[in-house]
């Protein structure tokens, strides 16, 4: 591993530019961007060859995650995404004229849809999870089970701190 990396030289610029701004949260959340924005780029071929964007296999895998038969509304969708209703649409329309994806009307209720993997989604969104799964972990490879779970965990401690201080979605 590397004794500096480049957070370590963007710090040092910015501590002697401006010291007496705290960038400890540089250290970490830097961090976090290049390992997010390197994971992102490895697993990006993955999705292509399975003519996929990051978007559009965001929500059907939301959608393989839910009990069978793996339908939910599209509140629940862009809920569980943490993007607007806007954007969900044009996903949906972009997966529904793909054939991924169904939106029959709700039984109870005419006026309220619900929005469904379709066979070819369901396949193919599990061949993508299942090659997904193993760039990520070969990509964190390097680290012993130990690091790992604890890196996991401070994640999770970290995020749950911030959305503390967030407004509620």
């Amino acid at each position: 591993m590397a004794e500096t990396d480049l957070v370590d030289q963007l710090i040092t610029l910015w501590s002697a530019a401006m010291p007496e701004v705290d960038t400890r949260g540089l250290s970490v959340l830097g961090r976090a961007r290049r390992v997010a924005q390197r994971a992102r780029l490895a697993v990006e071929p993955v999705l292509a060859k399975q003519g996929l964007d990051e978007g559009g296999y965001d929500v059907l895998a939301t959608l393989r995650a839910a009990p069978p038969p793996h339908r939910l509304r599209p509140t629940e969708i862009y809920r569980a995404l943490a993007i607007s209703s806007g954007g969900l649409t044009a996903r949906l329309n972009k997966l529904e004229a793909a054939r991924l994806v169904r939106r029959p009307a709700a039984t109870d209720d005419k006026r309220s849809v619900f929005v469904e993997l379709s066979p070819r989604g369901k396949q193919l969104v599990e061949q993508g999870f299942r090659e997904e799964m193993a760039v990520q972990a070969q990509l964190i490879a390097g680290l012993a089970d130990k690091e790992q779970w604890v890196l996991a965990t401070l994640l999770k401690k970290l995020e749950a701190t911030m959305a503390q201080s967030e407004p509620a979605l």
